[in-house]
């Protein structure tokens, strides 16, 4: 019997396969105050960047087989054995519902959207805001690209004007292989997902599994610790390249992001060869420091013997081994 199973419901409300708290320990009012007092360069005092893609490394395939760019937070350009995949593109100003308010990017996207090399795919992990972006995908909506995300999400961005058959909703443990030489399978992620107060977790959220003929990675998108971790590497894995979150973390909120510590576990269990951390470093989400993440990471990558990937926002960068760029320092 497989390890990985569909996931479950209650009512209209899916599940976590653990017991997982979605509220902020002490309440909105403590984390608004500890806001307000924290001392924490959350947002960067000298402006990140500018950073820039030239998009004429796309004319030659990655030597290796696999280059990724990282165009901030969770969404990367992921080149794959002859094939380009384009995870949770968020290119608007701020992650919020509105354009005025909320966390605002630190540097803008490294590429244009009109500037992409042709896509063959587009993963969408769950719909919060950092991720299910309304004026990317408005833009993206005119074109052809097959679309993967988890079960809800499709309804959603088929009223932002996705055409219906460009959409496959994928289940737990589910896998496509419409994209000839590909095969992408929506695993299990400890989160939550919700646009809105009265819509929570109506939607499901996925952890994701991208295997080609020469290359098998992981993307974490958002999530908590939990063993599944374990049972994604023993039945998909090992992985040559894992993607995991190491922002966003605090006590406040133990259950559903890792933060470095964790997140360096994570990898482990799932077998993963290098490691990319990702989710940090382009919005101000957390009570940490914008470069806390990464600073623990290098400790714990360390410790753990753990290969890390670090490339420069924008820069096509192969994975051929340890690479750290340095870039926020």
């Amino acid at each position: 019997m497989p390890k990985i199973q569909p996931a479950k419901k209650q009512g209209k409300v899916y599940q976590n396969t653990i017991p997982t708290s979605q509220s902020i320990e002490g309440g909105m009012p403590k984390i608004l105050w500890q806001m307000m007092t924290s001392k924490n360069e959350r947002v960067p005092k000298i402006p990140l960047g500018p950073f820039h893609t030239d998009a004429k490394i796309y004319h030659n395939a990655p030597a290796t087989g696999l280059r990724i760019t990282w165009m901030g937070h969770s969404s990367l350009l992921i080149e794959i054995d002859g094939k380009r995949i384009l995870t949770d593109p968020v290119w608007g100003h701020r992650a919020s519902f509105v354009n005025f308010a909320g966390p605002k990017r630190f540097f803008p996207a490294p590429l244009p959207l009109r500037d992409l090399p042709e896509l063959d795919a587009i993963i969408l992990s769950h719909d919060h805001y950092d991720h299910l972006d309304y004026p990317t995908i408005k833009k993206l909506a005119p074109g052809n690209v097959p679309i993967f995300c988890s079960i809800g999400v499709g309804p959603i961005i088929e009223k932002w004007g996705v055409n219906k058959n460009r959409i496959t909703q994928l289940d737990w443990g589910h896998t496509a292989t419409s994209v000839p030489g590909l095969s992408i399978t929506a695993t299990p992620a400890r989160h939550f997902s919700g646009r809105g107060i009265v819509n929570r977790n109506q939607t499901l959220w996925s952890s994701w599994v991208i295997k080609g003929p020469e290359h098998n990675i992981f993307f974490g998108a958002d999530s908590g610790w939990f063993p599944g971790f374990k049972d994604i590497g023993d039945e998909y894995g090992p992985f040559d390249l894992t993607m995991l979150e190491i922002g966003t973390y605090g006590e406040g909120w133990p259950d559903i992001h890792m933060g470095p510590d964790h997140a360096t576990n994570a990898h482990l269990a799932l077998r993963g060869k290098v490691m990319m951390p990702i989710h940090w470093g382009t919005f101000n989400l957390a009570l940490h420091s914008w470069r806390e993440p990464v600073e623990h990471f290098l400790g714990f990558a360390d410790k753990k013997q753990i290969t890390p990937f670090l490339p420069e926002p924008g820069v096509p960068t192969e994975v051929s081994g340890a690479h750290n760029s340095g870039w926020w320092v």
